[in-house]
């Protein structure tokens, strides 16, 4: 063993021969004996500690080649383990001979030794903690022990873990402070074996303080120094509410880790999925809670949650309820963006960094921020950039025409607001009805979408005839139901649907038959589920824009009882 002049070799096998005589203190004479050497051995593993840390793993082991059985045996001492320094020094000890890139077979076998020796560290202090009647029971063997650290019993259980992470917490911050002393930095090796000594414990209360300052611990290195298991062992538990963390931790925890983001998100797409969307508030309660909105204030995370979403809306083939949650979370992410502290927002672009900036701009503006008067110039002017951007450029492929089209979709808060605005004879028609028919017929593939327009102005003309009538019949929406009920092409039925029932929420005796009206249409076509989300979609703008319309409103909230049935 080489010679080392702040470790002396016999000092060393002092130690071993310790250790090794005290075995796991079961007895009380050898508890005795740990209590009374506790201080000297703390200052031995203190001059370790300082003696390996620059050395690298691999020197390590050669200089000490007896120091894996010297640190296991310790480890295996609930009475040294119990004293928070030596829990400290211990950990950092074995962190120095932990490689985040094991580079040969040594490194490789002191890796895996190093992680089942820390998980013990755990386990002890678990047993400690877990047992504590067991020990108490037995006091006259471990008051001396205990009497020597200066705790009673009931302090030393309750503060056994606590202290362990305060010293470690204090270690990683002052580090953190101090990141270019490179001399007294601590090395990415042994903050990444930290990372996995805490897997076993993530859902310990006591734990939080340093679960959240590794994640917003950064080192100087250009990789992850944090282990992935302990990442995703962190994910899942909040993800289950095992475990609640900072925001600001939970962030961190996202942008270092993409497989988390992807995780949290499709969580909460099955969440929303499971439950009955009988409001949007409810849907909107569940996106909040999951804090995907405030974490998508940074744009890579905006931009990952976004493509997931986009991904989710294909593979289930365009359903309302995916388009609708999409629209409520792009809702939730604005309110988020607005509130955010103007030094550090981002600008818009880099959430939509590919596409047109004052069509970005103006979808992004939330209705309660304009004027309701200004809310059909508002409209048109959408109306006109997007044509413009699709008709009078050359859009090069149908990727690039459904990029626009989700664009338009994620903000379909105004293109409800269209069609009220267009059904109330508030704003210039064909803009409009251009609007809506690329929306419902996006690809314009043997003129379908002109097509589209066509229906569309056919509908809305007929609509009109019969707005200002007080007490219409079904009879005299025959034609428009018939339009509903018999047409082949899919968007022409759902642009029909909507225009449809949106006529029978807001014409003046449209509300008589809408029941009968929308029952009628729902029970011989597949558009109950288009109907159900335009009502709580309506419902829910209405709660958050401030319009005062109790007769809309009272009609929405009668159909929405039935539609619960239904849908």
């Amino acid at each position: 063993m080489a010679q080392d002049a702040t470790v002396p070799k016999l000092n060393f096998e002092y130690w071993l021969d310790k250790a090794i005589e005290w075995g796991q203190a079961t007895t009380s004479e050898s508890q005795k004996d740990v209590c009374l050497h506790l201080p000297q051995l703390q200052e031995f593993l203190h001059q370790l500690y300082e003696t390996i840390k620059h050395l690298g793993p691999t020197v390590a082991i050669q200089q000490f080649p007896l120091i894996g059985q010297l640190l296991g045996r310790l480890c295996w001492n609930p009475f040294v383990i119990g004293y928070d320094e030596s829990q400290k020094t211990l950990m950092w000890c074995l962190c120095c001979l932990y490689s985040s890139e094991p580079q040969n077979a040594v490194e490789l076998k002191a890796n895996s030794w190093i992680q089942a020796t820390i998980l013990l560290i755990f386990q002890s202090l678990l047993c400690h903690l877990l047992s504590s009647s067991k020990w108490e029971s037995n006091e006259a063997e471990t008051s001396t022990f205990i009497s020597a650290l200066g705790y009673t019993s009931a302090d030393y259980y309750c503060h056994l873990v606590k202290n362990m992470v305060v010293s470690l917490v204090t270690e990683l911050r002052e580090n953190q402070c101090n990141g270019l002393n490179i001399q007294e930095s601590i090395s990415a090796s042994r903050v990444n074996a930290v990372s996995i000594f805490c897997v076993p414990l993530i859902t310990l209360p006591d734990l939080i303080p340093l679960l959240e300052t590794l994640l917003l611990y950064h080192g100087g290195s250009s990789k992850e120094i944090l282990s992935s298991e302990f990442l995703e062992a962190v994910n899942e538990a909040f993800l289950k509410k095992k475990i609640s963390l900072p925001e600001s931790a939970v962030f961190s925890l996202w942008l270092r880790h993409l497989p988390s983001l992807e995780k949290a998100t499709l969580h909460l797409l099955d969440k929303l999925f499971s439950i009955q969307l009988n409001s949007l508030e409810e849907v909107a309660r569940v996106i909040k809670d999951s804090l995907l909105p405030q974490a998508a204030s940074h744009p890579a995370i905006f931009r990952i949650v976004n493509e997931i979403f986009k991904n989710a809306l294909m593979e289930t083939d365009g359903t309302p309820e995916v388009m609708t949650i999409i629209q409520v979370f792009t809702q939730l992410f604005l309110e988020a963006y607005q509130n955010e502290n103007k030094q550090y927002k981002f600008p818009l672009k880099a959430y939509f960094p590919y596409h047109h900036q004052p069509l970005v701009r103006s979808l992004a503006r939330r209705p309660f921020e304009l004027p309701t008067t200004y809310w059909s110039q508002h409209v048109k002017h959408i109306s006109d950039m997007l044509k413009a951007i699709v008709e009078d450029t050359n859009v090069s492929s149908l990727t690039d025409l459904f990029e626009i089209w989700f664009l338009v979709a994620c903000f379909g808060e105004w293109l409800d607001i269209a069609a009220e605005q267009l059904l109330k004879a508030a704003v210039e028609p064909n803009p409009v009805l251009w609007l809506l028919a690329f929306y419902y017929c996006p690809k314009n593939e043997n003129q379908e979408r002109t097509e589209t327009m066509v229906e569309a102005q056919a509908v809305y003309n007929h609509l009109m005839t019969l707005f200002s009538c007080t007490d219409p019949s079904l009879k005299d929406l025959e034609a428009v139901v018939h339009r509903v009920t018999g047409v082949e092409q899919c968007c022409n039925q759902q642009l029909t649907t909507y225009l449809l029932t949106n006529f029978l929420l807001f014409s003046s005796g449209g509300h008589k038959i809408a029941q009968e009206c929308i029952y009628h249409i729902t029970e011989i076509t597949d558009t109950s589920k288009e109907v159900y989300n335009l009502l709580i979609r309506t419902a829910y703008r209405f709660n958050h824009t401030g319009e005062e319309n109790q007769r809309t409103v009272k009609l929405i909230n009668e159909l929405l009882q039935k539609f619960t049935l239904k849908v």
